[in-house]
């Protein structure tokens, strides 16, 4: 497929291939329609701009999460109020979202949309948060960045809400080495984000623009690198499954380690294997294991610093954050590359293990 682009000298902006990867992913994930862009940020934005989200406007948002799930929000000039997590699956909170709307609403100031984040290849609990959106009649925008593989009773997450995007980044499963995917049932949306995509020309023989547009559309050539990758998705998601089991069993018997759970909603992709430590029961903390890893030159992280601690965000309304905090300052993410080995894999446990002091 690179090879077609290559040789039909379709590289930039557009050509056959974009069209084919988004019908591709589309048909994959059980999406309305599908708008291939040049990163998972640049589709929140587009999906922000397309539910009406303006200068002054809140969105209620996850707060566990990576800043380009809150970095979009402030371009539309609007305000970020931040969510806290359930320690089912680290995702946001039903129960705080429900009630951020109910209050909200009831004083008159009802939020223009809801992001959500599906973390570390897992889906939130989307039944009550879609259930409560809906009652206060609030778009939801679901950040399947990190989920693309998973589901949500058998559906992909990401396909629920408004508008879902999921992006193509270097560490992703699939990836076009940067890229996102809008997808949306509402084609009007979509139709809009293309054109605000492309610059926001009008169908004029000269460069005609009536609004502001971005350069946000996917190369034909980045395309193509992405459609060759879509059939081994399951592969991909079974080698990464497979390498959480191994952690898991080989550290069974270490006091004070607890790996995300598995939510009993839909299947967790395992995109990045994580865990907590609870340095009384282990012995050490997190960051003298993450550490000790180092040493072996062996890339370990935190897990995302909740946004609301975020020196950028500081002064933001948040509801709770005290589960992102303990997540944050307890939670570590392991090497979890699909090409991972069982031999590297077992220098990590090797490393954890003589850091236990129990």
């Amino acid at each position: 497929m690179l090879n077609e682009a290559l040789q039909s000298n379709w590289i930039a902006p557009a050509g056959p291939q974009l069209e084919l990867f988004e019908h591709e992913f589309r048909e994959l994930i059980g999406a309305g329609g599908a708008l291939a862009v040049s990163s998972g940020t640049a589709a929140l934005h587009l999906a922000l701009l397309g539910v009406g989200v303006g200068p002054g406007d809140q969105v209620l948002v996850s707060t566990l999460t990576f800043a380009a799930s809150v970095n979009p929000i402030r371009y539309c000039a609007a305000e970020p109020i931040f969510v806290d997590s359930e320690p089912a699956s680290w995702n946001m909170d039903p129960r705080l979202l429900a009630q951020a709307l109910r209050d909200r609403t009831a004083t008159g100031r009802r939020p223009r949309a809801v992001v959500v984040v599906h973390l570390y290849g897992q889906s939130a609990d989307l039944a009550p948060i879609l259930e409560a959106c809906q009652q206060y009649d609030v778009p939801l925008i679901e950040d399947a960045a990190e989920a693309l593989g998973a589901t949500y009773h058998g559906r992909s997450p990401g396909t629920f809400g408004r508008a879902g995007f999921f992006s193509f980044n270097g560490n992703k499963i699939i990836t076009t080495s940067g890229g996102g995917m809008l997808v949306s049932q509402d084609e009007a949306l979509l139709a809009h984000a293309r054109k605000l995509a492309t610059q926001a020309r009008e169908p004029a023989p000269h460069y005609e623009h009536r609004e502001i547009g971005y350069n946000y559309r996917l190369s034909n050539l980045l395309a193509a690198l992405g459609r060759a990758q879509l059939p081994f998705l399951e592969e991909r998601v079974q080698a990464r499954r497979s390498i959480y089991a191994y952690y898991a069993e080989r550290m069974a018997d270490l006091p004070g380690i607890r790996f995300m759970p598995d939510a009993p909603w839909g299947r967790h992709t395992r995109w990045l294997t994580c865990l907590t430590i609870d340095p009384v029961r282990f012995g050490c903390d997190r960051e003298k294991v993450r550490m000790a890893l180092e040493n072996e030159n062996i890339e370990a992280r935190p897990v995302w610093k909740p946004m609301h601690l975020q020196p950028a965000y500081a002064g933001c309304e948040r509801l709770g954050g005290e589960v992102a905090e303990v997540l944050f300052a307890h939670g570590l993410c392991l090497p979890s590359g699909s090409a991972l080995t069982r031999d590297e894999q077992d220098k990590v446990i090797r490393v954890i293990r003589n850091c236990c002091r129990a």
